[in-house]
């Protein structure tokens, strides 16, 4: 099939899979069917458009110019790819768990959930393709308002509080910021096109560049980082399939993809390294990741510990991607990759929790790991990915990160790198050591429904073949840097 038309088809598919689904909401069997065959359908095509983008061509599709100058363009390169590819594959997966999840728990308005998470989905794939950054915008908008109806898809007046801060915060911060950064950017620049090393003039003060770079930073409310992070954990209210969805799928992970991209297409790895233009949010990400870690060490809410952590661990792909060195670059794009395979793991663990035992706090898992023993063994793999132990994918991009810091000769970032991955260690690990060694609580019940299992299962199996074959996501992200400084 065309490649162009394969591109039109990460849009539809989704947007036809949600279609279909409110049509079946009366026959539940069906509604599912059609959210996993919808799945499987759009990993296809992105699988489809791989050898088109290894072979180096970008295929590209034409909208709309709704404005002068400012199209609307689809085009995918190897960073989309990175992230079409593994939200394509985590749709599939998170769906299944949903599938155990929403059942188990006997949640209202199902099918309204299934057909809000494609909707998500279509609009993940438009930010993973948008071809410039009038584009990619807009998409990102659209993804913030997609998922409001699964944030507060409980309808509690908790639910809704949690809705109010995620939606707040992120409309905020684009309209604020990010919003005024583009225009900035096209003022100076008269194109908002992604190219590869940087669209900005020649001759442009080094503090405009600051300024513009800070604007989109902290406009990209989606990265989480902080003080623009509390949207994060207030979204924990929301069903556990749809905190995966946030945390692994798609919207922070469509936050630090879209710093990446704009590091890399629109200002320009060597431009922001000879200004120096980074050098003060790079002391933001770091402290973001080490205040958040030690947050989580306080909470006993479990979901709440793991929305922290994601805040720390997003903080690491912004960090790689303000180093603004082929390192630090090749280790932010990674990290997406190997966080994302391990949060959803855990998350996944959390849900099987709270469907099977009812239990929502670390203080209650005392002995648990007995009675659920492949729930609480996933966990520990997921941990141990995240922290950056080996044989687990998360040591290859904590390993680049840390070589990035080294070569740029950032010591306390280091420093912040090495400690946090030791925080990591007390407030994830003991989590299973108390459910497996300590004497607990009567539970007479067992595991989660299968469904459940089976996605944490795929999930932690990920974590270690991630490890012994990073090859893919590698040779990925080395285009990406290959091409920035070919550009440069």
């Amino acid at each position: 099939m065309n490649p162009v038309t394969l591109l039109a088809l990460m849009l539809l598919v989704p947007l036809i899979g949600a279609v279909l689904v409110v049509l079946a909401g009366r026959w539940p069997n069906l509604r599912e069917a059609i959210t996993l065959l919808t799945g499987a359908v759009l990993f296809c095509v992105v699988l489809a458009l791989l050898p088109t983008v290894m072979a180096g061509t970008q295929p590209e599709l034409l909208l709309a110019e709704p404005i002068p100058g400012l199209p609307l363009v689809l085009r995918l390169e190897a960073l989309g790819m990175l992230f079409a590819l593994l939200a394509g594959f985590l749709w599939i997966v998170t769906s299944v768990y949903a599938i155990g999840y929403m059942r188990g728990h006997n949640e209202q308005n199902q099918t309204r959930f299934f057909a809000c998470f494609a909707v998500a989905i279509a609009a993940t794939m438009g930010v993973a393709i948008a071809g410039n950054m009038f584009t990619l915008f807009l998409f990102y908008e659209a993804l913030t308002v997609a998922t409001y109806p699964l944030v507060t898809h409980a309808g509690t007046a908790k639910a809704k509080r949690g809705g109010r801060i995620y939606l707040g915060t992120l409309i905020g911060t684009s309209i604020a910021f990010q919003l005024l950064a583009i225009i900035g950017i096209w003022t100076v620049a008269g194109t908002l096109e992604f190219v590869a090393g940087g669209i900005l003039p020649e001759g442009i003060p080094a503090w405009q560049v600051t300024v513009l770079l800070a604007l989109c930073v902290f406009g990209i409310g989606k990265a989480a980082l902080m003080p623009f992070h509390g949207w994060l954990p207030a979204a924990m209210v929301a069903p556990t399939p749809v905190s995966a969805l946030l945390h692994a799928v798609a919207v922070v992970k469509a936050g630090v993809f879209t710093v990446l991209k704009v590091v890399v297409y629109l200002f320009g790895a060597e431009r922001i390294l000879g200004f120096g233009a980074a050098d003060g949010l790079l002391y933001i990400a770091g402290a973001t990741i080490l205040l958040a870690s030690l947050i989580a060490m306080t909470r006993d809410n479990l979901k709440a510990r793991l929305a922290y952590s994601t805040v720390g661990q997003l903080g690491y792909v912004v960090l790689g991607a303000l180093l603004a060195s082929p390192m630090g670059i090749l280790g932010g794009g990674m990290h997406i990759v190997m966080h994302a395979f391990a949060k959803i793991t855990l998350f996944f663990a959390a849900g099987a929790i709270m469907v099977a035992a009812h239990r929502t706090e670390v203080s209650q898992l005392d002995g648990l790991g007995r009675k659920m023993p492949w729930t609480f063994a996933a966990f520990a793999i997921g941990s141990m990915s995240i922290i950056g132990l080996p044989p687990f994918g998360g040591m290859w991009s904590k390993w680049y990160l840390s070589l990035a810091t080294i070569q740029s000769e950032h010591w306390v970032l280091l420093g912040i790198l090495l400690l946090s991955s030791l925080l990591n260690v007390y407030y994830l690990l003991s989590i299973p050591a108390r459910a497996f060694f300590r004497s607990g609580q009567n539970y007479e019940g067992g595991e989660a429904p299968w469904p459940c299992l089976l996605a944490m299962a795929v999930t932690s199996v990920a974590c270690f073949a991630l490890f012994l074959f990073p090859d893919l996501f590698y040779e990925l992200m080395q285009r990406v840097v290959q091409t920035g400084a070919s550009a440069s």
